[in-house]
């Protein structure tokens, strides 16, 4: 049985009766669920009080309310979520890079940014990039973001499923590398689900039935996002940290020593 996708007033709901839940966004954690939710939220949004606004939006939608399962935020419109399914695993996506999160790897740094002095505030880097958001999420939610929600038809036990996590957050992140230079925005966030009916997999590691469909499926339908995102002309793509409306380098020095 594969679930129910539908849309209706910003909100999407992946909808699958007896599933256990993994988020790694607002009030995360495990969960037992019938559905997980995507919500887009305004330009300038500003609540914190999440969990009400939440079931606000989600019941408003006509969906559960106030809802069991696990919710992401994103300034991404519903419009562009794109969805692939291969195997036992279903994948639902949206994806913006306003906020990109750089990782130079080497000795360079991105051309007109000190990563330093992003990190600092330093008042000589423009301020959309200065002002990183809130690790909350509460001052990033209208700004990008890439959520994933992930689903799959057989029974993980609980570090299987956290392990599909890492799985997704990898797939993700090599395809946004690939696509966009970054590998992750500041507020990126993983749903991830298990049938409790279904068969058991003992592993969910890229080379399993599960892990290698979660990898295709978060590839594609994070391209297809991306790519109805932008090809919509909703905003352009940043070509650097410096480009974007927000952002951060992480490039600072570490002791690297043998433990």
């Amino acid at each position: 049985m594969t679930p129910d996708l539908r849309v209706a007033d910003g909100v999407l709901e992946l909808r699958r009766p007896g599933t256990r839940w993994l988020s790694t966004g607002w009030a995360g954690g495990f969960a037992d669920a019938a559905a997980a939710y995507n919500v887009s939220v305004p330009e300038g949004f500003a609540r914190t009080d999440l969990d009400a606004y939440v079931a606000e939006r989600v019941g408003g939608a006509g969906f559960e309310a106030p809802p069991t399962g696990p919710a992401l935020l994103t300034g991404v419109d519903m419009r562009h979520a794109r969805a692939a399914r291969a195997g036992p695993v279903t994948v639902v996506a949206t994806a913006g890079v306003s906020n990109p999160a750089a990782l130079p790897t080497g000795t360079e740094r991105p051309v007109g940014v000190e990563a330093d002095a992003v990190a600092d505030g330093d008042p000589d880097v423009p301020e959309a990039v200065a002002d990183p958001p809130a690790r909350d999420g509460t001052e990033s939610a209208g700004r990008g973001t890439v959520n994933v929600l992930a689903w799959t038809e057989r029974r993980l036990d609980d570090g299987a499923l956290a392990n599909l996590v890492a799985v997704a957050a990898e797939a993700k992140a090599a395809t946004l590398l690939a696509a966009t230079g970054f590998p992750g925005t500041t507020s990126d966030a993983v749903v991830v689900g298990s049938a409790r009916d279904g068969d058991p997999a003992p592993f969910s590691g890229s080379a399993t039935a599960v892990g290698g469909a979660a990898r295709a499926c978060v590839r594609d339908a994070v391209r297809a996002s991306l790519d109805a995102r932008y090809a919509a002309g909703d905003r352009p793509l940043p070509d650097s940290v410096a480009d974007a409306e927000y952002g951060v380098v992480t490039d600072r020095d570490t002791e690297v020593f043998r433990p």
